[in-house]
């Protein structure tokens, strides 16, 4: 794995699940469904718990989700789901944390946006909320986000600076950055002195754009020692949505910020919602900050692969390591770091395969109709005919239980 040198941060025990602190850093991801559905949201959560989120937060915005969430997080145990269930709260936290203690003490984590709690009672409305997470030892997540930002204290800030010379004023921007680190640490001091513990405050500051997120952390995380949740806000759809959490979760995870992320993406209508999962959890492991899945390498095809034998393949073998993982990850400790290789011809096949725990090198589409197989570098099986999937998969699956000897894992 790197040796990228963390920030340092002290350790929030969420649900279980340690945040911060040296911690390895843990994927979260959202629900979308209606809360109130208590069937429909234990089925998504339990989707994006199989597909490795540690932590799923859930909208509790009126009294039916409210209601509805300790029926989800016992429903969740009863199906063998142990994840931690963040309850993510807008102006009306502090009424529905009072009215519903059960909600309060089922949920892990609380999660508000001092942005929204409310207008001439901001500070009432933040502290009753607090007091509610001293009272069942919940810690906060305490969520600035620049949609919703305190627009009093932007507004102070902005004056403020107009009145400096015009050598030290700062443009807008600047100054709209500076705001959201200021309302974090404003509002966490605010937590502690109300009785929160230091240590069950987590700090997070979204904003849509990569320079804006890259700033705005720089600078939280080198004026506190809370553990940070990572993430583009609104990033978008498809494509533009992965490249841009990309883009801007890489260049902070790489210099060591980052304790927590999600992957906010847009889902395609009827789309999968774990994708988030799957693009975090690639970004951790395409910096070796942490593995979660073998990885599959495979080339983009050229002149010499018109067929698209070697992509179907290469498909193929990725979408059965995901869907063996979580049998593996139980069964076989270590497997998430093997590396596999499907190359389309003979120009690179073989000399990637040999780097690859297990690799294969397809025929291009004039090539004999021969497939090398390689193990850990050294030449192990060529496959021809019509089954070289079917073979290499069995060599693939013989390499899992060799190399990565089964454990006496309960329930598997």
């Amino acid at each position: 794995m790197s040796a990228i040198q963390r920030r340092k941060s002290v350790a929030v025990d969420v649900g279980g699940v340690r945040v911060g602190g040296g911690h390895p850093v843990v994927v979260q991801s959202m629900t979308n469904t209606d809360t109130a559905d208590v069937d429909g949201t234990i089925r998504q959560v339990a989707a994006l718990w199989r597909a490795g989120s540690e932590i799923v937060r859930v909208t509790v915005n009126n009294d039916a989700a409210a209601q509805a969430v300790p029926y989800i997080v016992d429903g969740l145990a009863s199906r063998g789901v142990h994840v931690p269930i963040v309850g993510d709260f807008h102006y009306n936290g502090h009424l529905l944390l009072t009215k519903y203690p059960d909600c309060a003490r089922a949920l892990a984590k609380f999660r508000i946006n001092p942005g929204n709690v409310g207008t001439t009672r901001r500070d009432a409305n933040f502290t009753t909320i607090i007091e509610q997470a001293i009272e069942y030892g919940k810690p906060v997540r305490i969520g600035v986000n620049w949609g919703s930002l305190d627009q009093s204290l932007l507004t102070t800030m902005m004056d403020a600076n107009a009145l400096l010379p015009a050598h030290e004023r700062l443009d807008a921007q600047e100054v709209l950055r500076e705001a959201m680190v200021e309302s974090a640490l404003r509002s966490a001091a605010l937590a502690e002195s109300v009785g929160l513990p230091h240590d069950r405050i987590i700090l997070s500051a979204k904003v849509s754009g990569v320079q804006d997120l890259v700033s705005v952390y720089l600078r939280l995380g080198a004026r506190c020692d809370y553990p940070l949740h990572l993430g583009l806000t609104e990033a978008g759809i498809g494509t533009k949505g992965i490249v841009a959490s990309t883009a801007g979760l890489s260049i902070l995870l790489q210099q060591g910020i980052g304790d927590t992320i999600r992957v906010s993406l847009t889902p395609k209508p009827g789309g999968d919602r774990a994708e988030e999962v799957h693009v975090a959890q690639q970004i951790l492991q395409s910096l070796e900050i942490r593995s979660f899945s073998p990885q599959v390498t495979s080339c983009p095809g050229c002149g010499r692969t018109t067929s698209t034998y070697f992509q179907k393949l290469a498909e193929e073998i990725q979408n059965y390591l995901r869907d063996q993982m979580p049998v593996w990850r139980e069964r076989h400790p270590g497997v998430e770091e093997m590396k596999v290789a499907v190359m389309g011809c003979v120009v690179n096949g073989p000399g990637e395969s040999k780097h690859a725990n297990l690799g294969i090198s397809l025929p291009g589409t004039f090539e004999d109709p021969v497939a090398p197989v390689y193990v850990d570098g050294d030449h192990h099986a060529t496959l021809r005919g019509d089954h070289i999937a079917e073979e290499f998969q069995r060599i693939l699956d013989e390499y899992v239980e060799t190399h990565y000897p089964a454990t006496d894992a309960v329930g598997v």
